[in-house]
């Protein structure tokens, strides 16, 4: 939206800026994310072994954010006007595998996959806090005072 002065008919007209340009940015980055998150980022092409055909299955979790904003300011003149618009965002897509899905003669079957690494840290991260606490609890603490 152009702004116009009538006080003075030498005033400059300057148009904010077009958000069109940045809300067109946020839309292809939303494609992307959604994109992500198909059938194929969550069971893997089927591997044949045999007569056993095995399905890789895995956790997908996408976040983004975004944001898009325009303002109109007043230029080095009080008869400017000025603006700009502009837009960003970001995000993370994560996969890890869950499971193997196991079809065989003799049926179908799920194997999950567990992740030793994520259990051995949880476990440490427990014992952390817990020996802190311990600790805590076992500081001599002042004596309290009835009056």
């Amino acid at each position: 939206m152009a702004e116009l002065s009538t006080s003075n008919p030498g005033s400059q007209v300057n148009s904010p800026g077009d958000p069109s340009a940045a809300l067109e940015s946020v839309e292809t980055t939303m494609d992307k994310f959604l994109n992500a998150a198909n059938v194929e980022a969550v069971f893997g092409p089927p591997v044949s072994q045999g007569d056993n055909l095995v399905i890789p299955a895995a956790e997908v979790l996408s976040a983004a954010g975004f944001g898009v904003g325009q303002g109109v300011g007043e230029g080095s003149t009080t008869q400017e006007r000025t603006g700009g618009s502009g837009g960003g965002g970001g995000g993370r897509i994560l996969a890890r595998p869950v499971a193997a899905i196991i079809m065989s003669p003799n049926g179908v079957r799920v194997e999950p996959i567990v992740d030793v690494t994520k259990i051995v840290l949880a476990v440490f991260t427990t014992l952390g806090f817990m020996t802190a606490m311990f600790r805590q609890m076992a500081k001599e603490r002042p004596p309290k005072f009835n009056d």
